[in-house]
């Protein structure tokens, strides 16, 4: 039997990050199923090709409005040759793709799903996100309570969803943010099914409490969130990270429900020839 092909596009431009290292670590996991090969999407325009079975896209750093007139001219093309595949009737097996946080953002501009705006304030921490009645039945989710928490770094985020064009691809938002009820703005959008077989997320799946406590209670790295952010959402970020019922189990879950679900679905069409 041939191995799956699984490509992990890197968005971050060589910045320094937990992102990469987290995703990988899952990865292995999984190597008895598949091979697996990193893109440096940013830093050197690479896309992989459509020989590939599975795709992880990851967050990164900057606006997901602005690009090169490389890169992301890239970028979209392999979106849009993955979506052309799967909705091309004939094409199988079909393509299995997770975006996260800066490519989640990418994928709705590019999908023309919803807008994407600078917050009024970074966001950084954990937060609860909430189902929607999509999200309570996602198979993904299932194993969460509601709500449940995540690891959330971004300064942009996804609103304003055109109900439209959601229908038009068959897509669903599955998750939003946390209530805020002394704040008079739309709660943003947090996870997408944009099909059955691409996916993605606002905040970080991969992230791993026990690597995120280790660097966040590093002495300089401590104070200088307690002085951006406050010491009460310090504490309460180390809180969620050291309770396995929160941060701990959603890494547990989603990313590697994805990789489970691709390679049920994929493994058995790869026979060799």
């Amino acid at each position: 039997m041939k191995k799956l092909k699984l490509a992990i596009l890197d968005l971050y431009d060589g910045e320094p990050n937990m992102g990469m290292g987290a995703i990988k670590d899952i990865v292995r996991r999984y190597e008895k199923d598949f091979d697996w090969e990193v893109f440096d999407v940013r830093g050197k325009a690479e896309v992989p090709d459509l020989s590939f079975d599975m795709f992880i896209s990851s967050g990164g750093p900057g606006s997901p409005l602005e690009g090169n007139g490389v890169w992301e001219v890239n970028f979209y093309k392999w979106m849009d040759a993955v979506w052309n595949w799967n909705t091309r009737p004939g094409n199988y097996p079909k393509k299995y793709v997770f975006f996260i946080c800066h490519s989640f953002q990418m994928a709705c501009v590019h999908f023309k799903l919803a807008e994407v705006n600078k917050r009024k304030s970074h966001s950084f921490g954990t937060f609860p996100a909430f189902k929607t009645s999509a999200g309570m039945v996602d198979p993904f989710f299932q194993p969460l309570s509601d709500p449940f928490y995540v690891a959330d770094f971004r300064g942009f985020q996804v609103v304003q969803p055109s109900h439209e064009r959601f229908k038009q691809l068959g897509a669903s938002i599955l998750l939003r943010e946390k209530i805020r009820p002394h704040i008079e703005l739309e709660r943003a959008i947090m996870a997408i099914r944009f099909s059955k077989e691409i996916f993605g997320t606002q905040f970080h799946p991969e992230a791993y409490p026990e690597g995120m406590m280790k660097k966040f209670t590093i002495p300089e790295k401590k104070a200088s969130i307690i002085k951006e952010h406050g010491e009460d959402k310090y504490n309460q970020m180390m809180f969620d990270l050291e309770n396995p019922d929160k941060i701990l189990l959603t890494y547990q879950t989603i990313l590697p429900s994805f990789l489970e679900n691709a390679i049920q679905v994929l493994k058995p069409t790869h026979v060799s020839l």
